[in-house]
């Protein structure tokens, strides 16, 4: 059932025009061995992943406008939430011109894993984050228009890789690991503890933080590093929502107005930064110039 499930779900991938690429083709750092495992399938939860990897979701053409984003699904570190906190959060910033790259990455606590949030996870975004600015020119992304978003756990790793210090290169390195891991701007949506408060908040990219006023677990740590963060000279925007808990997603699984057009507020942020504005100061394709 599992495999049919995980067949499923790439199908779906692949007819939304999706594309999964591994970040390490010949296994993780750490995890050679059990390279190529096959992941598990639960109702769209993705765990038992030992090949992080990127699915990528383009823009349209006629309105992609060169910004990327390196979406991190949250799920505890034990699954993915692979559908509403990955692709549907895809599809968003695709109308806005934005071209995706949902990560799946390695489970710290996920049964037998084995790994690190700190160490493996944080790794993974960090490739990731590497692997789209060396493949910038093929998606026709601009490499220095490469944000992160992370939900609940992914928003750890989100803070965890932009507002902290970067630890050693790794001893194995490629041409993609001398490129800079650090992101141009940072969406944290209901994000967890840790990673706050950051060790290098002066040298954090801008941010835009959302939380539910009622999530005792994570509407804490998203005020604390919004207000780090304006105390550093960071631009950074923090939207709080009344009687809302954790885990709203996309706004789709709220039944207040206000939840379901956050995604608006955020495509604001990233208009009013002028990240959906090509810096070649060429038009999107099909537009005319002035």
């Amino acid at each position: 059932m599992r495999n049919k499930l995980a067949c499923l779900l790439m199908a779906l991938c692949a007819h939304a025009g999706a594309q999964q690429l591994q970040l390490w083709p010949n296994g993780a750092p750490g995890a050679e061995k059990r390279h190529n495992e096959p992941e598990k399938v639960d109702n769209t939860y993705v765990s038992n992943i030992h090949d992080p990897s990127l699915t990528v979701a383009r823009a349209n053409p006629r309105h992609a406008n060169g910004a990327a984003v390196v979406i991190v699904p949250g799920g505890g570190h034990r699954m993915l939430v692979f559908q509403n906190e990955g692709m549907v959060a895809a599809r968003s910033l695709n109308r806005v011109g934005v071209t995706a790259f949902v990560l799946k990455y390695r489970l710290a606590r996920d049964q037998g894993s084995g790994y690190s949030i700190e160490n493996d996870a944080a790794a993974d975004l960090r490739r990731a984050v590497r692997w789209v600015r060396a493949h910038a020119a093929e998606y026709n992304v601009d490499p220095q228009r490469v944000g992160v978003m992370g939900f609940s756990a992914g928003g750890e790793l989100v803070s965890l890789v932009a507002d902290n210090p970067e630890p050693p290169p790794p001893a194995r390195q490629d041409a993609i690991d001398k490129l800079s891991a650090r992101p141009d701007f940072q969406v944290l949506v209901y994000p967890g503890p840790l990673g706050s408060p950051a060790r290098a908040a002066q040298n954090a990219p801008p941010a835009f933080i959302v939380a539910g006023s009622n999530d005792k677990c994570c509407m804490p740590p998203a005020l604390n590093l919004y207000q780090q963060l304006v105390a550093a000279g960071v631009s950074a925007e923090l939207h709080l929502y009344a009687d809302t808990d954790h885990a709203f997603n996309m706004g789709q699984r709220s039944e207040r107005l206000s939840d379901a057009h956050w995604p608006d507020r955020l495509h604001d942020w990233l208009s009013d930064g002028g990240w959906l504005i090509p810096r070649n100061g060429l038009p999107p394709q099909g537009v005319p110039a002035p």
